[in-house]
């Protein structure tokens, strides 16, 4: 039994879908020798069948020996056994080699997708991605699914093409140049399906990229009243990829009517000359009968071989999306020189603003532009490797882009305003790692004043928390976030606008309560937030003016002497209402949207 994902799916070779295909091969190397012996076992048991079959006519029944008779068919019935246990083993061989390629392409895809940050969802939409991993990885699986076939193939027409040289020259001959000829002739109706299936897998693309996209927004669409205009968007790209499915059809049916085409006239000639052998008595009758099974035979070793060049284009298509995918340079990633991270809680400090996080405190930090303590906050988290160069943090005395980003993920971690939950149990949700004991998920839940969201599933827990968690309200799936967060026991924590879907009296309770979760010695606890019930109970409240601090205190301090501070807040309360639980009140929210590896 083999198990994924691999502890370790390996470096890709990235600099051509040829090298990328042959990347996937050596990994894999052993199943596929194993396809080759097995598929190479069941071709020749098909070859020699033939060749028995005529030794029994000639040796037992035209020659009226039975024991002869007896003998060959024992060999017939030996032969048809171990073909059965060859194509059964080659068949599971094959699957293997399929899902080994498509299973650590898609592996390599999703640690692409942790590793780059931002980057990646720069370039490609949510749709690309998903498509890439889920369609072009099992595309790229086919063609090693074939392997095992296609060389068995191979070996079978060098024994049959021997064989017929034993009765005739001249039909070995046929053998020997007509089969490869055949072959040839099948890529001219090759080339134009060759290109397409990559207009049909790019419209694909675009389809699945919208439909994706329109989903992930669906309930702001409806609030808007703009569905119609994506639902006939969509409508147009789904003509446009039926269209080009349908090119790729005409081709198909092209392809398979030449191979009935080519391999009827092949047939027909190499039949035909043996037949005309077999009256002029050049050959004998069973020789003429292992022709008739010959001429069956190589009807396959044809259609594998352009069977497997169709897959080989499909898989070229898929390996060049890709490469595309994986080459995309990472928004973060260790440099070739690192400082060690602090050996203790220490101070970070963000050169841009003039932010001071002392370690051990809980602080907040507030801003009239959200977009700027959004970008304090990626700043803080090791988002962007290219913007720390420019703006630099520092982390104790350490430069934090320096630092190796195994050490800044496990010790610095940031929830963002919009979060993101997926499918599993509950249990996995808010402990991926496993960490923890259920007395104290619970008790992270209590912090995040949860316990409601808890008591309405039938199952606890063990509940399958659906795609997205769309089955939560968003002051549920928040309160979720935050109790994940809790229960990552990191020495730097950063919450962004933690609660800006919950009601007044529960954002109290959540104030209280992560006050005194994170009141352990050396717990460092950064809020991103505006709200009066948060911020009553920080050490320390930094005030952001034009990106820079502006003014620095405690929330009581800053609202009696910062008319500008009392302002955003006060506006800041007026707007949140804390109306109801699941609905976002902030009115900020969608501009501190982040998507980050290490973001929760």
């Amino acid at each position: 039994m083999r198990s994924f994902p691999y502890p370790d799916a390996g470096s890709p070779d990235l600099r051509s879908p040829a090298r990328y295909l042959w990347w996937l091969a050596r990994a894999e190397l052993g199943t596929l020798l194993a396809g080759v012996l097995f598929g190479s076992l069941w071709t020749v048991c098909q070859a020699l069948t033939p060749f028995v079959l005529g030794k029994a006519v000639d040796q037992g029944i035209v020659a009226a020996d039975f024991s002869r008779l007896l003998q060959w068919v024992a060999l017939l019935i030996g032969l048809t056994l171990v073909q059965s246990a060859a194509a059964t083993l080659r068949h599971r061989v094959a699957v293997s080699s399929w899902m080994q390629a498509a299973f650590r392409s898609a592996q390599v895809i999703g640690h692409k997708v942790t590793r780059s940050g931002d980057a990646l969802p720069q370039k490609f939409s949510t749709g690309e991605v998903v498509s890439t991993a889920a369609s072009d990885a099992m595309r790229i699986g086919e063609i090693y699914d074939v392997f095992a076939r296609l060389s068995g193939s191979v070996v079978g027409f060098l024994l049959v093409a021997f064989l017929v040289f034993q009765s005739s020259w001249q039909l070995g001959t046929v053998v020997l140049v007509g089969v490869p000829l055949c072959g040839a002739m099948l890529l001219f109706v090759i080339r134009p399906l060759q290109s397409r299936q990559k207009e049909q897998r790019e419209a694909a693309g675009k389809m699945t990229a919208l439909g994706a996209d329109t989903v992930t927004g669906l309930r702001v669409l409806r609030g808007i009243g703009g569905e119609h205009i994506f639902v006939q968007r969509y409508r147009e790209r789904s003509r446009a990829t039926q269209l080009a499915g349908n090119k790729v059809a005409y081709s198909l049916a092209d392809f398979d009517a030449a191979q009935v085409l080519v391999v009827g006239v092949f047939s027909v000639a190499f039949t035909w000359i043996g037949a005309l052998q077999a009256l002029s008595g050049q050959i004998e009758t069973g020789q003429l009968v292992a022709l008739y099974g010959y001429a069956v035979f190589l009807v396959s070793p044809i259609r594998t071989a352009s069977d497997a060049v169709s897959r080989y284009i499909r898989a070229h298509v898929g390996a060049r999306r890709i490469i595309d995918v994986l080459a995309t340079p990472s928004a973060v990633h260790d440099g070739e020189t690192t400082v060690p991270a602090p050996g203790g809680p220490s101070a970070l400090v963000d050169t841009t603003t003039g932010v001071l996080i002392q370690p051990g405190e809980l602080t907040a930090v507030v801003c009239a532009d959200p977009g700027e303590s959004a970008n304090l906050a990626r700043r803080l988290g090791r988002f962007e490797d290219a913007v720390l160069r420019e703006a630099h943090v520092r982390w104790g005395s350490a430069a934090l882009h320096l630092v190796p980003l195994g050490q800044v993920r496990s010790r610095i971690v940031v929830s963002d305003a919009d979060p993101q939950l997926f499918t599993g149990t509950l249990r996995e949700e808010l402990d991926p790692t496993g960490r923890h004991s259920d007395e104290q998920i619970l008790a992270a839940l209590d912090v995040a004043s949860a316990e409601d969201v808890l008591d309405g599933l039938e199952n606890g827990l063990n509940d399958e928390v659906a795609e997205k968690g769309r089955s939560f309200s968003g002051g549920q799936r928040q309160r979720l976030a935050l109790a994940r967060a809790v229960l990552t026991d990191a020495e730097v924590l950063v919450l962004v606008e933690p609660t800006s879907a919950v009601d007044a009296h529960t954002e109290s309770r959540i104030a209280e309560q992560l006050r005194a979760s994170r009141s352990a010695p050396g717990d460092t606890t950064v809020l991103v937030t505006a709200s009066p019930l948060m911020l009553s109970v920080m050490d320390t409240v930094l005030f952001l003016v034009d990106g820079k601090v502006a003014a620095t205190g405690t929330h009581r301090e800053l609202l009696a002497t910062v008319p500008s501070y009392r302002s955003v807040v006060i506006r800041g309360e007026g707007m949140d209402g804390h109306a109801s639980d699941g609905h976002a009140s902030d009115g900020h929210e969608e501009d501190l949207q982040m998507t980050n590896e290490g973001g929760l």
